[in-house]
């Protein structure tokens, strides 16, 4: 699929970025990887690339996600086209977690921005990192590893883990949505409510949907090929048709919102857990439970 020429970001911005970034420093340190030998030990054969993901482009870089060019510019380019600014954008959907998580499942993390400041925010929780690209993943680790921050990392698909039920108090996704077909965001936010505890709760960070159907225009910044869906469409009813309570999104300057639900509490059946040791190498079956849910 060839690269759209025609969009926002190719005609005026990229230009602009590109005299902001270090492009010969982004291009030692891609060099200093061995990308293929790193990306591998994440890939898991169980992981099946869905097509709506392998065959486009995003923010165009043929060949979206899956190689590792976009693993080095992601967060370049990112850091100049989310405004106000980045961080300040990434750490509203962490002023709104509402639990005292114990573990936590980071959704299409990439290269890890959010999960890290998800850790330093909640240094005693385990966290976890999921994405469909290993090479974003080996970005990921090496981002915290030089930040000292200890964080697993695993290659799979948001929609189907295979991760345990009712084994995670918080569960995010940052910049995910836009990306992806509105019934896999549904899809996403029922893997989401089967993944939490009861009283667990689920955060997505992306793009203000009611600003994206005022703004026509907005649609086509960058090149995406599920933004015009994703304005269509609304998070807050899709947390609702997933069994969401309390379901609610907050603003973040205009451009982006923050949006929360809450796994209800059952009034039979519930699951007690508790906690056990943690194996990286396997996360399936391990409990615990959401607590101290605030106002």
């Amino acid at each position: 699929m060839a690269v759209r020429q025609d969009t926002i970001w190719e005609r005026f911005l990229s230009p602009v970025v590109r005299l902001l970034i270090d492009e010969d420093g982004l291009r030692r340190y891609a060099d200093s990887i061995d990308w293929e030998k790193e990306s591998d030990r994440y890939r898991r054969d169980d992981v099946i690339i869905p097509s709506y993901y392998s065959n486009q482009n995003f923010h165009g870089i043929a060949g979206g996600y899956l190689n590792s060019d976009a693993a080095v510019t992601y967060d370049p380019v990112t850091q100049y086209v989310l405004p106000p600014n980045e961080s300040i954008v990434r750490q509203v959907l962490v002023d709104a977690v509402q639990v005292k998580p114990r573990r936590i499942l980071d959704l299409g993390c990439g290269t890890g921005s959010t999960t890290l400041m998800l850790k330093q925010a909640f240094p005693d929780a385990e966290v976890i990192g999921l994405d469909l690209s290993p090479y974003m993943l080996v970005r990921a680790e090496d981002k915290a590893r030089n930040a000292g921050l200890e964080i697993v990392w695993r290659h799979g698909n948001a929609e189907k883990t295979g991760l345990s039920d009712a084994t995670f108090d918080l569960v995010t996704a940052s910049l995910l949505f836009h990306e992806t077909p509105d019934a896999v965001s549904l899809a996403i936010l029922r893997e989401s409510f089967r993944l939490l505890v009861t009283g667990g709760q689920v955060l997505i960070l992306d793009g203000n949907q009611k600003t994206l159907r005022q703004l026509e225009w907005l649609n086509d910044v960058f090149e995406e090929p599920y933004i015009r869906e994703y304005a269509a469409s609304s998070t807050e009813a899709n947390m609702g048709a997933a069994g969401f309570e309390a379901v609610r999104s907050q603003d973040v300057w205009w451009i982006n919102q923050v949006t929360s639900g809450i796994k209800p509490i059952a009034t039979e059946n519930v699951r007690q857990y508790t906690p056990t040791s943690v194996d990286n190498n396997d996360l399936e079956g391990l409990g615990s439970p959401a607590f101290g849910i605030m106002a």
